[in-house]
């Protein structure tokens, strides 16, 4: 039986994610949450700031007795405030951050003043103002929300949910992912390599790849290409949310993986992507669990893992986008027609532009390793000449801002 035709790519991304529901919830330390996903909007629990607060170093007067001279009574630092009321004709010394008074209403900068003592006059070059005053609630009022479900906790998320009033938030548990690589000519030992060999290295490239989005990798590998050895290593995957092939997803003789898939008890839901590299790509599922087959040449395989794998698990630990997000930039030289699949051109980001390497071979890892950029050439694009501005992902983090 021939094998079927290629599907378009967005079809195959669409596809995938449709079929994936998050995880289930867990409420966790937010100090402790980066790169996890919000299960629940976070809502803020207070204001900030709680009160009108000086945004400069200086002194404070009363709004409406700005001329001087004035007498220095206090002082408000951060977390100090004056207790004491604010008459005409007198002044308090602030610092930035620092509380206002009641009563008082414009800051007159330090460089600005002149002191003797106690007694304050104007230097000529400036006068009290309310621009430099931070005021209640500018920053967010109880009842906001902050942050959103589906939103990825970083570091100043994380921030402003506890300035929120939130020490805990509930967020999507990560998934344990199986990776399985396969080939006879995988040699697990790299200071060990026959000609006939080569190092296996897609396991421990993906593996690094979804760190972020695991709870544990299950690494299963390298397996020779063995119908029954393959079966063998998947019914080790079978307390696995996630299971990802690496090799033998194609139409050759050697490439079993869709037959033992199908002996493991997997369901087959698509095959073979119009996409250049990675076309044998293929999509499966058994029970709840989720497999996807990825081909062996290890550019293939990092490019549908970029397009494929982490959108899936950004989409089953809740992401509320989890696809990468594409950015133009102008192209550095000239790239050719493209035929009848989508195309990924590994670039570098130079000077703010997007330069195809020489090397764009699926098999060439020292380009790939060089790679800032995957230029995306849709299915039928003219020539792109130098300048035009094309479509590109950026690999760092995976493509996500």
């Amino acid at each position: 039986m021939s094998p079927p035709r290629p599907i378009p790519l967005e079809e195959a991304q669409t596809r995938l994610l449709a079929s994936i529901a998050p995880t289930g919830a867990e409420e966790r330390s937010i100090a402790h949450a980066t790169g996890l996903y919000l299960a629940e909007d976070i809502i803020a629990r207070r204001t900030q700031p709680a009160a009108d607060l000086s945004a400069m170093d200086g002194y404070i007067v009363r709004e409406d007795d700005c001329e001087g001279p004035w007498e220095v009574v206090g002082e408000s630092a951060a977390g100090h405030p004056f207790a004491g009321v604010l008459q005409p004709g007198e002044a308090i010394r602030i610092s930035t951050g620092a509380l206002m008074p009641d009563d008082g209403g414009a800051v007159l900068l330090q460089e600005n003043a002149k002191r003797n003592g106690n007694k304050l006059t104007l230097n000529a070059e400036g006068s009290p103002t309310t621009r430099h005053i931070r005021r209640r609630g500018f920053d967010f009022c109880e009842g906001a929300t902050l942050l959103r479900a589906g939103d990825q906790m970083t570091a100043a998320r994380a921030a402003v949910a506890i300035s929120g009033g939130h020490r805990n938030a509930m967020f999507r548990e990560l998934p344990r992912i199986a990776i399985l690589d396969s080939g006879d000519e995988l040699a697990n030992d790299p200071a060990n390599v026959e000609r006939h060999q080569i190092p296996a290295s897609n396991g421990d490239m993906l593996a690094a790849m979804v760190a972020p989005f695991t709870s544990n990798v299950v690494r299963l590998g390298p397996v020779p290409d063995r119908r029954e050895a393959l079966v063998a290593a998947l019914e080790k995957a079978d307390d696995c949310a996630f299971v990802v092939t690496s090799g033998g997803a194609s139409v050759g003789d050697h490439d079993l993986v869709r037959p033992a898939l199908q002996e493991w008890g997997a369901t087959i839901e698509f095959w073979r992507i119009a996409m250049k590299p990675g076309k044998p790509l293929m999509v499966a599922r058994k029970g709840a669990q989720h497999i996807l087959g990825l081909p062996g040449n290890p550019v293939s395989s990092y490019v549908t893992a970029y397009l494929f794998l982490l959108p899936a698990l950004r989409q089953m630990i809740g992401a509320r986008e989890p696809l990468p997000q594409a950015i133009a930039l102008p192209l550095d030289g000239e790239l050719p027609a493209v035929g009848g699949r989508t195309e990924f051109v590994r670039a570098r980001l130079d000077n703010g532009k997007a330069a195809p390497l020489d090397q764009q071979d699926s098999s060439g890892l020292l380009a790939l390793s060089r790679a800032d950029l995957l230029i995306r050439r849709h299915i039928g694009s003219p020539v792109a000449k130098a300048g035009e501005r094309v479509e590109c992902y950026l690999l760092q983090n995976g493509g996500i801002a």
